[in-house]
């Protein structure tokens, strides 16, 4: 099963500069309770943004067209989706995690969906791709929780392809 995990804000932008435009820790918590011990995929770009490198008790799998590129011993890196197979149990969710080009690669594939949705504009050049939600049905919501850390209203979503 492939899902996307992600956070946008109210125009869909997902990064700037190659790093989420705000600080929200409890989806930071969510994003990690989402995925660890499941394989994440992510593209050249969400792996460099990573401030200590490659994610713990989850399999980190790269997707780049660059053959050359090197990653740590403990990463996966692969240069076409249908190598993720020789990687992954077919029974597992795989947690593709970015960036845009990466979900526009398994856009026809997605499963579930896990997101963050902030209500606040921020500036950003990188936008999620369009998803049609008619697909999917809408299975849990949660109204996030504000405090001085977090401090911008959000609710986590889970959707399920129908």
């Amino acid at each position: 099963m492939i899902s996307f995990v992600w956070a946008e804000d109210e125009n869909g932008v997902i990064g700037v500069n190659g790093h989420l435009p705000w600080k929200l820790p409890n989806d930071m918590k969510r994003f990690k309770d989402v995925t660890t011990n499941h394989p994440i995929v992510m593209g050249r770009k969400t792996f460099e943004s990573f401030p200590n490198g490659p994610l713990p008790k989850r399999l980190n799998i790269v997707i780049s067209k660059n053959v050359d590129y090197q990653v740590p011993e403990s990463v996966v890196l692969i240069n076409d989706k249908v190598d993720l197979k020789k990687y992954v149990q077919s029974d597992e969710e795989i947690m593709v995690i970015g960036g845009r080009g990466i979900f526009q690669l398994f856009k026809d594939d997605v499963d579930r969906l896990y997101l963050t949705r902030i209500e606040h504009e921020f500036d950003g050049d990188t936008k999620m791709i369009n998803l049609d939600y008619r697909k999917f049905k809408l299975i849990e919501k949660k109204e996030g929780h504000m405090d001085k850390q977090n401090i911008y209203p959000y609710t986590f979503e889970t959707w399920q392809k129908i």
